[in-house]
């Protein structure tokens, strides 16, 4: 296939031949974004990852742009107009990132079909005002939208004067690794850390063994309703270390999630948190399970 910023320009040319579409088919790291950056009057932020948008609002901090943010998850999303010449920036509003892992990717937890489109076309209408200079951008308010409910909330943003890039006395004069900064950066020991996999056959045959294990599962309760392997325990991956006491230390611990990914980061927060039980992550998750046990267990 062909890559899809290639193909999002094609569609663009399309609809109006007369714009001109600069494309970088780069990923955008603390060494490019300022040039990137320094020679256009909006930036647009669509990226799905807190390093990232980190990283854009801070470059967009010290070239003084003004930044249209969007992001998304589930039924969710939210926009605004960061810009610190004029009011709060992404930072103001988040000070400080989740813990790795805590928060789902949009892989992982999945995200409503029509939801990219309603948030990338509020943030189409306020790049358009931005560009008139018209009043009544998102600046300094944070709009929120649940499409499962149909509804749209709004919250007043406040410049931070101690936030540490934008503040009264910013701290930050320069782009910093924000992959450091996230905490996504390991050590040499975490990566020697070995990661004891299982595949779905082997489970299944485990609990036709009736072997004396426990099978936990780390999505969200509204991913539990739509599928789930039999006698499983729900505790999602945000409430992993706080109900880690519902974990049989005493059992073989098989965690699962989707894919594999939310598991492996829950088996991870065990461990970190002293949890001395032998713990073995479900290679591909319950589509995994799906796939190559029990086709009756629905895949979304």
């Amino acid at each position: 296939g062909r890559p899809k910023i290639e193909s999002a320009r094609d569609r663009l040319n399309d609809i109006n031949p007369n714009t001109k579409i600069d494309t970088f088919e780069t990923m955008l790291t603390s060494e490019n974004a300022l040039e990137l950056f320094k020679d256009y009057d909006v930036v647009v932020d669509g990226t799905d990852n807190f390093q990232t948008r980190y990283l854009v609002n801070a470059a967009c901090v010290l070239t003084g742009k003004p930044n249209v943010y969007g992001s998304i998850f589930r039924f969710e999303g939210q926009a605004s107009v960061f810009w610190a010449e004029k009011g709060a920036c992404y930072r103001c509003l988040y000070p400080e990132p989740p813990p790795p892992g805590l928060v789902p990717s949009c892989a992982e937890g999945g995200v409503l079909g029509v939801l990219p489109g309603i948030v990338g076309t509020i943030q189409a209408n306020e790049v358009i005002k931005v560009i008139l200079g018209a009043e009544g951008i998102l600046l300094n308010r944070l709009l929120l939208f649940d499409a499962w409910q149909m509804k749209f909330r709004e919250l007043k943003l406040r410049k931070n004067p101690a936030c540490p890039i934008c503040g009264d006395n910013p701290t930050i004069k320069e782009l910093i690794d924000y992959e450091a900064f996230c905490g996504l950066k390991q050590t040499v020991e975490e990566k020697k850390e070995f990661l004891e996999e299982i595949t779905a056959t082997e489970l299944n045959d485990l609990i036709k063994n009736k072997s004396d294990l426990q099978i936990i599962d780390v999505r969200e309760p509204y991913e539990f309703e739509i599928a789930k392997i039999p006698n499983t325990k729900l505790i999602p991956l945000g409430e992993i270390v706080k109900r880690a006491n519902e974990i049989d230390s005493d059992k073989t611990i098989v965690v699962h999630c989707k894919g594999g990914v939310r598991s492996a980061k829950a088996i991870a927060a065990l461990k970190e948190n002293g949890y001395a039980g032998k713990l073995f992550n479900l290679k591909g998750g319950i589509t995994a399970w799906s796939n190559d046990v029990d086709p009756n267990v629905p895949k979304y």
